[in-house]
């Protein structure tokens, strides 16, 4: 297949290849936001700490900083479209290491299996963000992604909803059973009940990533030539040698790190933090997808403001003073004020009152200020890279690392002062976000 600079394309394949990378898109959301619920499900049924159970996120993450580098040579060999047909089914072979996990409800498999699905997501990752960006105008770059962040995070909405009602479909009934257990044994009985329940989704998964690996194997998706971007870059960047001659990219890629610590932070700790001030799984459960569902509201904004009304950067300095807003809303609201809200699950269609406390109201709100960081970020960590992009986009992957290092932190703040106050950990990190909003993208330029 011949390589196609972004200017060459037709508009059919622009068209369908914005189509294929939305489903790439929807599976990195539905494989990643299931960690929000397997946080709670693996913390009961393999009896863990907080501390223990935030290395769901650390195996899943690490994966992106350990395989990065090895996606981006293998992808300058087979080339965008292979290298996500490989990636698939490398996620394939994640899911269904689950199955002895649970088992024999070991822990460490199910983190082998994790960091084998990240390590999947990793390469797929390193070359379809890359690819998106590049496909189009650049203006227009965090419109596109924004629209692949629609369908990752509707996505992230259904996936824990639909693993919370397999696995957790009657966990307050289970955990007094759990409360009454007369002897380990009987504990036992009922720890092994609950982690078989994961067997069957994750089969299932591991059955559609290979379908979709055959599918991609199969279809037209036109070829970026990176290097050719080369031709519309300054002459000052051709006779660069390094990545690292590229200053507005090693902030970027630090930004990055910090970025995707805190969005794992607001998803994935969401609802632990609800158990943790009382509210009863079958509220709690709904919780990411509320941080999910005001993600896509902010996805939404951007395609609307992008770029005909607002700029990327103005964009992405609005959502980091936003973060901060929130995240020290979250940690200074009294954790006894909740109130209801009417909700509808989308798997079920029934409509819920969920109880919700205020302070884990600003914790979903989080997702409105990471919404549109991604988006912005991507085009101006990349921006005028030309040849050096692969490898400058493996980079990033790898401090995608910040999701299996800050939420880590977290748990460990959890256990020491308590969940709420752990919250503090987001507060630099989002002031980082803004630095490079206002100065750091600026570096080198």
């Amino acid at each position: 297949m011949t390589s196609t600079s972004s200017n060459a394309i037709s508009r059919k394949d622009y068209i369908f290849s914005i189509s294929i990378i939305g489903l790439f898109f929807f599976i990195f959301g539905f494989v990643t936001w299931l960690n929000g619920i397997l946080i709670p499900f693996l913390k009961t049924a393999c009896e863990l700490n907080n501390f223990q159970a935030y290395f769901v996120t650390s195996a899943f993450y690490i994966s992106y900083f350990v395989m990065a580098l090895p996606s981006s040579a293998l992808l300058k060999k087979t080339g965008f479209k292979n290298g996500m047909t490989v990636g698939l089914w490398i996620m394939a072979v994640g899911a269904l290491i689950f199955i002895p996990a649970a088992m024999t409800r070991t822990f460490g498999l199910f983190l082998l299996g994790l960091f084998v699905e990240g390590t999947g997501l990793a390469l797929l990752q390193t070359a379809s963000n890359p690819y998106i960006t590049i496909i189009g105008p650049p203006e227009s770059a965090a419109k596109r992604i924004s629209i692949m962040g629609i369908a990752n995070k509707f996505a992230g909405v259904l996936a824990p909803i639909i693993l919370a009602s397999i696995i957790l479909k009657d966990a307050n009934i289970l955990e007094q059973k759990l409360a009454q257990a007369a002897d380990t044994a009987s504990k036992a009985v009922l720890l092994n009940e609950l982690a078989s329940r994961v067997i069957f989704p994750y089969i299932v998964m591991a059955v559609i990533l290979v379908l979709l690996g055959l599918l991609l194997r199969f279809a037209h998706l036109p070829e970026i030539d990176t290097d050719a971007e080369d031709a519309a870059s300054s002459e000052s960047n051709i006779k660069k040698t390094s990545v690292w001659q590229f200053p507005h990219l090693i902030f970027g890629v630090v930004t990055f790190f910090f970025y995707v610590g805190v969005e794992v932070i607001a998803g994935d700790t969401i609802i632990r933090y609800g158990q943790s001030l009382g509210i009863a799984m079958s509220s709690a459960k709904y919780f990411t997808s509320l941080t999910l569902l005001s993600m896509i509201v902010g996805y939404l904004l951007g395609i609307t403001f992008i770029p005909k009304y607002i700029k990327q950067v103005t964009a992405l300095k609005i959502c980091a003073i936003l973060g901060v807003i929130f995240a020290l809303a979250a940690i200074i609201s009294p954790s006894h004020l909740t109130f209801t809200i009417p909700f509808i699950d989308i798997v079920t269609f029934s409509q819920l009152k969920l109880v919700l406390p205020l302070t884990v109201l600003f914790v979903a709100l989080m997702g409105l200020a990471n919404s549109l960081m991604w988006p912005a970020l991507w085009p101006m960590t990349i921006n005028g890279l030309g040849r050096f992009t692969k490898t400058a986009s493996a980079m990033i992957i790898m401090a995608i690392a910040g999701g299996a290092i800050l939420p880590l932190l977290y748990g460990k703040l959890a256990d020491i002062f308590s969940t709420q106050s752990a919250y503090w950990i987001c507060v630099p990190a989002y002031l980082i976000i803004m630095y490079y909003a206002f100065i750091g993208h600026k570096a080198g330029k």
